[in-house]
């Protein structure tokens, strides 16, 4: 669902989408997803203003809201579309969709699990309560999300099924107290980096912050990316580790998700920025120039060290 859209439209669609929800509920959504800084979540104001007004837990306001969320998918591949909510402690509610990516490799894909989770990450979201998603995980959501949500309790809500703990859909879970880590990615901790050159370049500012915020325990490997767009909004990544090492998410995917869900153009970026660490076990440059050249062959991607 893309931004600009007159309210009108933007209401007609929603209607279309959500076909249970009532005028008073969409109007407040049409004013959400209308803000012209809008970044794929919901106050914890409005969620609760929209559980009241639809007479739901907030629980089964996020089922209901997953079309909506779906609509913010880009399934270049496969056209099938999936989409997630996560609620975070904050009571806030973060959108997320799947992407792929024409002409890479499906290892490139993000899950709507993954953006959704990643939305909150990037927002510095203290922990989840709640995802609610179109179909169950997959096991490389499972995986990601026992990482994310790492000795917490997080429920999983499907239409038609019972909430049930992510604890019961990943028995036996493989996680970091294996590689002898005591907590996961959230809540969000930041490193001391800083640039080997400095530079005033406002993109590469955010790349280095998003670089200082990634979740790299297992290789050191911290990285970030930040994207320009045309209409000149920015938008942040991290890179995001996991202890089965597959499930990890490149900072280039997690900024695309925050573009995408924000209701922004992929195609509309014109530059971009990686920040990360020379001579570590893992290095972003290669996947971040495939993938950018993918979806923004125009963008120009600059390479910064940091340490």
């Amino acid at each position: 669902m893309a931004q600009g859209v007159g309210s009108k439209t933007l209401d007609e669609k929603l209607r279309g989408m959500l076909p249970g929800v009532g005028a008073k509920a969409r109007e407040l959504l049409v004013h959400s997803l209308s803000e012209p800084g809008f970044d794929g979540t919901l106050s914890a104001k409005d969620v609760g203003a929209l559980a009241q007004l639809e007479s739901k837990t907030v629980s089964n306001l996020m089922v209901e809201l997953l079309p909506l969320a779906a609509s913010y998918a880009r399934p270049s591949i496969s056209n099938f579309h999936v989409g997630a909510l996560v609620r975070g402690v904050s009571g806030r509610l973060y959108i997320g969709a799947n992407f792929e990516f024409s002409g890479q490799t499906l290892g490139a894909t993000v899950h709507a699990e993954q953006s959704a989770s990643a939305n909150a990450y990037m927002h510095r979201e203290e922990n989840l309560t709640d995802l609610a998603v179109t179909a169950a995980p997959c096991g490389l959501c499972r995986q990601f999300l026992w990482e994310i949500c790492y000795g917490t309790g997080l429920n999983v809500l499907t239409r038609n099924h019972p909430p049930a703990a992510l604890k019961s859909l990943l028995p036996d879970a493989f996680g970091p107290k294996d590689l002898n880590l005591q907590k996961g990615a959230l809540p969000v901790a930041s490193s001391p980096l800083k640039l080997k050159s400095p530079v005033t370049n406002p993109v590469a500012t955010a790349a280095l912050e998003a670089a200082q915020m990634s979740y790299a325990p297992y290789t050191d490997s911290h990285a970030g990316v930040a994207i320009r767009t045309s209409r000149g909004r920015i938008y942040r990544g991290s890179y995001i580790e996991n202890a089965a090492y597959n499930p990890s998410l490149g900072p280039l995917q997690v900024a695309l998700a925050a573009l995408t869900v924000a209701g922004d153009d992929a195609g509309q970026i014109v530059e971009a920025v990686l920040v990360e660490i020379p001579e570590k076990p893992v290095s972003h440059r290669a996947s971040t120039v495939g993938v950018l050249s993918a979806v923004a062959p125009s963008a120009t991607l600059t390479s910064l060290a940091a340490g």
